[in-house]
């Protein structure tokens, strides 16, 4: 097989249409769309379906590029490091993680990230759906609970889980009596939270007052004493510890975590590598107050550079 030809097939498939990969690679399109031709030819094979207007993979197309992609990837990596005397991570590594992690912690690890390896150009996403690794061109997922993926492998580097708190100022539950409650997300007229506290297991009806988009929104609007939330105890630890916030119970069944992902079909790149070292290093343990540690520690940084 002509792996000219087969790279000019990816670059064309990545872009989505042969205008894109042009202006992308600086590659004249006419050789783009005579390679590909070739390519179909020689594997006697339609690869793409060719409209008026865009240009989509076949089934045969797709499979192609999902197995071909990483493998070239790789080979250029493995070009590059012989050539360079080291496997010194560099390239581009795109990464995916949840909103509330990457507002608290990924800014801090990506600086450290790149400071660290300056030829790698770190790309991170934040956004809490699932994403496709090989359609939108990932190279590394960091995901909450994730479902399982027999495509996918990865292991957990942090844990924690949702605690019930609220200013001191606020009253207290007691039986019968509805306490008002922050919510993220779409909010119910009234519902229940069961909690286990030292003492055994509880139940603690609320009513949503405010319905927030955000967790850290949530958890300022707890500080300011609107109401009680459920929030992650790595995000509220030190306003526990310090007082400003009391705790009424830990969720039952609220266990969290966080997993990096990414595919079996191809061998760990450096760059994936050393990203998940990064993670190995900066959360040993991988416990909740580990991670609210970590930000602390970012916190106390940026009111120093204020």
């Amino acid at each position: 097989m002509d792996l000219l030809a087969l790279s000019d097939f990816n670059l064309v498939a990545r872009h989505g249409g042969f205008g894109k990969a042009s202006r992308a690679a600086g590659r004249p399109k006419a050789t783009l769309s005579r390679r590909v031709a070739e390519l179909e030819m020689s594997l006697d094979l339609r690869l793409f379906e060719r409209g008026a207007r865009d240009l989509k993979l076949t089934e045969e197309g797709r499979a192609l590029f999902e197995r071909t992609s990483r493998l070239l990837t790789e080979l250029d990596e493995t070009t590059a490091a012989i050539a360079s005397g080291g496997a010194q991570p560099r390239g581009r590594l795109r990464i995916s993680a949840p909103l509330l992690f990457s507002q608290t912690a990924m800014g801090k690890l990506a600086a450290g990230f790149a400071l660290r390896y300056p030829e790698v150009r770190l790309e991170v996403t934040t956004e809490d759906r699932s994403v496709d690794m090989v359609e939108e061109a990932y190279d590394l997922v960091i995901r909450v609970n994730p479902e399982p993926d027999e495509s996918l492998v990865g292991r957990v580097f942090l844990h924690d889980r949702l605690a019930v708190v609220a200013s001191p100022d606020l009253a207290p539950p007691t039986e019968g009596a509805a306490v008002p409650a922050i919510v993220r997300g779409a909010a119910k007229q009234a519902e229940t939270w069961n909690v286990t506290t030292p003492t055994g297991r509880a139940s603690i009806s609320v009513i949503p007052i405010l319905s927030l988009s955000s967790l850290i929104m949530v958890r300022d609007a707890v500080r300011m004493g609107a109401g009680a939330a459920r929030l992650p105890v790595s995000l509220v630890s030190h306003d526990l510890a310090d007082g400003r916030l009391v705790h009424w119970g830990d969720v039952e069944g609220s266990e969290i975590a966080l997993w990096t992902l990414y595919p079996t079909r191809r061998l760990l790149s450096a760059r994936v590598s050393a990203f998940l070292k990064h993670l190995r290093e900066a959360f040993p343990n991988g416990t909740p107050d580990e991670l609210a540690a970590y930000l602390e520690n970012g916190d106390r940084h940026r009111s120093r550079s204020l």
